[in-house]
């Protein structure tokens, strides 16, 4: 991602935040918790164009109404705080997506925000030399097959590296490098998955959390946001003393196998793989600079998930 990029799901992050604490703070006490992720957001909020600035009040403040809507233990009518904690980037790292949580120490409860502006994109994992990305996902570690067959690839791009050639002028970058790379990834999956039971499940933790969430996505082009609830562990739309959600959010089940993994045809650089239950990804993999590093970055997107998903897309309001 971009430092604009960046800096702009900062300061999205940011208007979502004051919304909640404003909002909140209308019924009931609330803390926003001033870490130095809060202070970061706050830095890229400054630099906003007052345009700017309102566009992503409006967004942020129709996803607001909306959570309220699914979470009423958030707007009961109580003594105890609210509070609102903005989570480390490196949490992401550790499977755990949620940008905001929301929190009540005196019951025990809390829920989490995964926030993007204007893009879809569910992580960028990287593979190299010393990456073993089966740990990483699903808690297996790649087999000696897996790093005989990549090895020599990530030795040729370290060795390019010290020529200080870019990516761009490789000979021949697909056949060399993707191509190679991605059917050792395929073969990988695909053998720890007829091994182990449950591969499936424990890669879409790894991609979109081992918590569940609200995903809030603002689509600036078409002037709403979208809210997505991930509730695969039955966690989120709990009632609160007096009363039951106004909208219900569906538990989701985990996949149980995968279905197909391979190229998307015409395609030497994005492997697809459908699950069980409608979950479907696609794994496009990049330079992530211009000059040539001994590793590669995976763009990972959701293409595919149950139905059971509630979706709701938001007009904004002017």
């Amino acid at each position: 991602m971009s430092s604009k990029s960046n800096d702009q799901g900062r300061a999205y992050e940011y208007a979502c935040l004051k919304n909640l604490e404003t909002q909140i703070s209308k019924i009931r006490p609330c803390v926003l918790v001033e870490n130095s992720s809060f202070n970061a957001a706050q830095r890229a909020w400054i630099t906003l164009s007052a345009e700017n600035k309102l566009t992503y009040v409006i967004s942020s403040l129709a996803a607001v109404e909306q959570i309220f809507a699914m979470e009423p233990r958030i707007t009961e009518h109580s003594d105890d705080p609210v509070e609102l904690l903005l989570q480390a980037d490196q949490n992401g790292e550790a499977g755990d997506v949620r940008d905001i949580l929301i929190i009540r120490q005196e019951i025990n409860w809390e829920i989490g925000l995964s926030l993007k502006h204007n893009h879809f994109a569910v992580k960028h994992s990287r593979l190299s030399s010393r990456l073993d990305f089966g740990k990483s996902w699903y808690s297996i570690p790649c087999s000696e097959t897996y790093w005989n067959a990549v090895n020599p690839v990530f030795k040729y791009l370290s060795e390019e590296k010290l020529s200080g050639r870019k990516f761009a002028d490789l000979p021949d970058k697909e056949s060399d490098v993707y191509i190679p790379i991605l059917k050792a990834f395929i073969d990988e999956i695909s053998l720890q998955s007829k091994l182990h039971h449950e591969v499936p499940s424990r890669m879409v933790e790894y991609l979109l959390g081992k918590f569940d969430f609200y995903k809030i996505i603002s689509i600036d082009k078409e002037e709403l946001t979208r809210v997505q609830g991930y509730n695969m562990h039955g966690t989120l739309n709990q009632p609160s003393n007096s009363r039951q959600a106004e909208i219900e959010v569906p538990i989701v089940s985990l996949p149980t196998r995968i279905v197909h993994i391979g190229f998307v045809p015409d395609k030497n650089n994005t492997v697809e793989i459908y699950m069980d239950g409608g979950w479907q990804f696609s794994f496009r993999i990049h330079n992530a600079a211009t000059y040539v590093e001994p590793s590669l970055k995976f763009d990972i997107q959701i293409v595919g998930m149950p139905a059971a998903i509630l979706t709701i897309n938001c007009i904004w309001k002017y």
